[in-house]
């Protein structure tokens, strides 16, 4: 234990450079890590391994005198992350570590054969602990930053559209699960409510199926927004997906459903006392009618 720490203390410096050395054939990314602040990095981890060494000793990097290294660890591999490193780039920070503390351990320990394979060994188990400290704290942030990026991409693909004045539109596209379909009943009440709408249209015209899950999650929905004094129509109902609720047994008696949106817009239109009326074009005057008479 005290033949480790000594070597990193008495050749922190040689140590440190080569080290640099290492990582630079591996990190090569100009503009997001300053050679400053890989300095500083490498020189941090060199005292805190120190510190860990000669406090908890080699074998136990959960104990107390571990604390710095393993929060320093946790914290640039969850930067690295952060900055699109790949899973190598990140352990090899530390494994990198390898080659020049084994060549000072080879120097230091030339004719005694024993200590020097001793503190070797001891040096690849440490090492390799701390680089698996780097690869769990890179996988719990990388899990982290997706999660996070499929909660937008959700939120994103479930826009609730204002059609009129008191009518809403929800284009569903791809598949409903239990998480998905959270995040459409979020929307949609959240609208129902700031826009104090009556009618929510749900259109399925690019939902690919409907089985017995997706229709007790687009029930669940609706029943939702009813609470909230909103009545739903469904649109977008193909043949398909007729047959297929048919076949399922699938109860959707109490919903109103269309074959298009189109449709479902009318009668949304009709049930809050509007209507749409196509105009006749008004004659033209003699002037314009000698103008469009000159242009043909």
């Amino acid at each position: 234990m005290n033949d480790l720490a000594e070597i990193i203390s008495e050749s922190a410096e040689p140590i440190r450079k080569q080290w640099l050395s290492e990582l630079a054939k591996v990190i090569e990314r100009a503009g997001v890590i300053s050679k400053a602040e890989l300095e500083e990095q490498t020189r941090d981890i060199l005292n805190a391994i120190v510190e860990g060494v000669r406090t908890s000793g080699p074998t136990d990097i959960s104990a107390g005198g571990w604390d710095t290294a393993r929060a320093l660890l946790k914290e640039i591999s969850a930067s690295r992350a952060r900055q699109g490193f790949s899973p190598v780039e990140v352990t090899t920070f530390v494994l990198s570590l390898k080659q020049p503390l084994f060549a000072e351990i080879r120097k230091k320990f030339k004719g005694d054969q024993d200590r020097m394979f001793a503190a070797l060994w001891t040096a690849t188990e440490l090492l390799d602990r701390l680089a698996l400290i780097t690869t769990e704290a890179f996988m719990d942030t990388r899990e982290e930053l997706i999660s996070r990026q499929q909660q937008e991409l959700l939120e994103l693909s479930t826009p609730v559209v204002k059609l009129w004045d008191g009518i809403l539109a929800l284009p569903i596209i791809g598949t409903l699960d239990s998480s998905r379909t959270q995040v459409v009943m979020e929307n949609l009440l959240q609208t129902v409510v700031a826009t104090n709408s009556k009618y929510a249209i749900i259109d399925i015209t690019g939902v690919p199926t409907v089985d017995t899950l997706v229709a007790q999650h687009l029930l669940k929905t609706i029943t939702a927004a009813r609470l909230m004094g909103a009545e739903c129509i469904i649109s977008g109902v193909r043949p398909q997906i007729a047959q297929t609720i048919v076949h399922l047994g699938i109860n959707l008696e109490d919903v109103i459903t269309k074959a298009k949106l189109s449709d479902a817009f009318a009668l949304a239109l009709q049930r809050s006392g509007r209507a749409v009326v196509r105009q006749t074009a008004a004659p033209l005057s003699p002037l314009a009618h000698l103008i469009a008479k000159r242009e043909e």
